[in-house]
């Protein structure tokens, strides 16, 4: 899939990053906050999630949002509190409408009554594509800095 090297800045282009920064606050929040049905449903229906700490990706929104849900009742019963940063948006348009969106994260975690802690830093590629006017992720790859990309 061919992207752009760099954005022409066309009030298009800034209307697109705004759009997706958006998107990133909301589901991100809808993953901090535990409401993973709402988290998976930003991914297509046959959306992938892909990162170099699993052995396969999950494949489909039922099997990423039962990823979640178990991630999701295990901190809350350790009582820890996770949130996502995603910073460093980078937005490529594809030709076919498809959009490379391009971020670096960080996670913390806050143990109750503890102190937050950085847990992991990664890079975060997404291939997202309009389903009915709507943002959605189709493809995740997530690499984490401490794990070899492979």
């Amino acid at each position: 899939m061919a992207f752009a090297e760099q954005s022409t800045g066309t009030s298009e282009d800034h209307l697109l990053y705004l759009e997706i920064q958006h998107f990133y606050g909301r589901q991100m929040r809808f993953l901090d906050s535990g409401a993973v049905e709402d988290w998976a449903g930003t991914f297509t229906d046959d959306g992938v999630f892909a990162a170099n700490a699993h052995p396969e990706p999950q494949r489909g929104r039922a099997a990423i949002e039962a990823a979640a849900r178990k991630a999701a009742e295990q901190l809350a019963a350790e009582g820890v509190q996770r949130r996502h940063w995603l910073g460093m948006l980078q937005v490529d348009p594809g030709p076919d409408g498809t959009v490379l969106a391009r971020t670096y994260a960080l996670i913390t975690s806050t143990p109750l009554g503890g102190p937050a802690e950085i847990r992991l830093s990664c890079t975060c590629d997404d291939v997202l594509v309009r389903e009915d006017g709507r943002l959605l992720v189709r493809h995740r790859q997530v690499y984490r800095d401490d794990l070899p990309k492979s």
